[in-house]
């Protein structure tokens, strides 16, 4: 990834290699009554690096993304795996990749699982840009120790991009 923008990997690599992953599996029961008004999971940003999304029931859509403020169902494909960019890699790569917002929403008659798995960064590192990320361009996020940015993450609870939002740079 940071090769297709120019990039060295190596830096960006170490703060991931070896790090800790971890998975949830989430199960979305159907829901006959209001659908539309009931929500699998709220509008978020994952916290990470990266998260790997396989949906079990590929032909269930749940899945949605904000884009230029409008939600998008998500297509998933059978043995294929969603590819989520997280907090952590938009900071690093100095907003070069953009931490997706998504939410999960409820089928009125089907039932849908999903696995995740989340890459996680060094948990003792200062979360800013790397120099690598910044050839041209202003320093746009302000940096944070990883602890205490995961402490705000689950303070402001799932809050779409909220929390990232508040270590951008005026500019």
């Amino acid at each position: 990834m940071a090769r297709g923008v120019g990039a060295e990997s190596a830096s960006l690599r170490a703060m991931f290699e070896g790090q800790t992953q971890g998975m949830r599996v989430n199960y979305y029961p159907p829901c006959r009554q209001q659908a539309d008004r009931v929500l699998g999971l709220a509008a978020h940003t994952d916290a990470g690096g990266l998260t790997l999304l396989q949906q079990k029931n590929h032909d269930v859509q749940g899945l949605q993304v904000k884009k230029d403020g409008r939600w998008f169902a998500v297509k998933a494909l059978e043995g294929a795996f969603i590819v989520n960019v997280g907090d952590v890699l938009e900071i690093l790569s100095n907003g070069k990749f953009t931490s997706v917002e998504h939410r999960a929403v409820i089928h009125p008659t089907k039932k849908r699982i999903s696995v995740a798995l989340f890459h996680y960064p060094c948990q003792d590192m200062v979360d800013g840009p790397l120099p690598e990320f910044m050839e041209g361009d202003e320093v746009r996020y302000g940096s944070t120790n990883y602890q205490d940015f995961l402490k705000q993450y689950f303070t402001e609870k799932l809050d779409g991009r909220k929390h990232l939002e508040r270590l951008k740079l005026e500019q």
